[in-house]
């Protein structure tokens, strides 16, 4: 589902950069192991809907959207500075508004709103299923890929293990029915931005860590009459006073989850291509549920890693890391 040109669609709240694989950015990352690389972003993006449930102890899901996109944006800004990186010039940035609003305004809203009603380690294994969503996307919307009989068996897969994830056999509970269908909004929203970016944005060429910052500021600017908005119809009350461990959780959602993370996913790209990047899909639900269970004391039903061992299934047989079995074809003489 991956390849040259397209980005990784497994990233935990779609904060991968756009990008082909390209030369090395020009930082001391470029001394580090990629696999290194690959494990700490994984780790980054698994934490994040920790961070997220901190954030949402004292502020709004708008608020914690803006809050983490306007941080991660001036952390990229900042290693653009770093590393001599010019931002994208011309009509690309009509293109940057839409993948902004796919890729950061409107899912990092919708996740922080379904963590008011779910658990960090429920939006966590929801997330996994992001490059079903994007493989789905592409073949109805885009129609850039066949439908293979891998491709299908592997959103049928993957479509089975949110089932189990939810326990479906049980009913959802009314409460947590808004927050699973934003979580599932919000992967959606992936599953379309992926190869919207790949036809409009990827072409231009302007580089991973440029698309990425250009990408992040256009999504913290078009939150912000959003934000604004609710504090004018008095909807976005900030709950004092603001505890430390919640300031930490949002400087750590912004400047890693939407910042640091992106620039180490940009130099795995460009080692190693997309097609191995997005196997950080493994890990970011593992941390999620560790994160959850350690740090907030989340319950975890049996149901939901097993479900989410499905949904990895689905989306490995989608990419075409493990093959159906075939029947030899049989011989002329037989």
């Amino acid at each position: 589902m991956t390849g040259p040109g397209m980005t990784n669609p497994a990233d935990p709240g779609g904060m991968t950069p756009p990008g082909a694989a390209s030369a090395p950015t020009r930082s001391g990352l470029s001394r580090v192991p990629w696999q290194a690389l690959l494990l700490v972003a994984g780790g980054i993006w698994g934490c994040s809907f920790l961070f997220m449930k901190l954030g949402l102890q004292s502020f709004t899901p708008i608020q914690v959207g803006f809050g983490r996109l306007a941080i991660g944006a001036a952390t990229l800004l900042l290693l653009c500075r770093v590393t001599g990186t010019r931002l994208p010039r011309g009509p690309i940035w009509r293109h940057l508004a839409v993948t902004g609003l796919l890729f950061g305004s409107i899912p990092f809203v919708l996740f922080a709103y379904g963590e008011t009603r779910v658990s960090s380690i429920l939006a966590g294994i929801i997330n996994a299923a992001t490059p079903l969503t994007t493989l789905a996307a592409t073949l109805v919307a885009f129609r850039e890929e066949r439908p293979t009989p891998d491709r299908m068996a592997g959103l049928l897969v993957g479509f089975a293990g949110i089932l189990v994830v939810l326990g479906a056999w049980n009913g959802i509970g009314g409460g947590e029915l808004p927050g699973v269908l934003a979580c599932v909004g919000a992967i959606v929203c992936y599953g379309i931005a992926y190869p919207y970016s790949r036809r409009h944005i990827i072409p231009a060429g302007p580089g991973p860590l440029a698309i990425a910052t250009g990408q992040v500021v256009m999504s913290a600017a078009l939150l912000v009459p959003v934000a604004a908005g609710e504090v004018l119809l008095g909807g976005g009350a900030i709950r004092l006073p603001i505890a430390i461990d919640t300031a930490l959780g949002m400087l750590a959602l912004g400047a890693l989850g939407s910042g640091v993370a992106y620039a180490l996913n940009t130099q795995v790209i460009a080692v190693v291509g997309a097609a191995v990047a997005s196997s950080v899909t493994y890990v970011t639900p593992f941390v999620a549920v560790v994160a959850g269970v350690l740090f907030l004391a989340e319950p975890v039903s049996a149901n939901e890693p097993a479900g989410a061992l499905v949904v990895l299934l689905g989306v490995a047989i989608a990419q075409g890391r493990i093959r159906r079995p075939r029947r030899a074809p049989v011989s002329a003489a037989a």
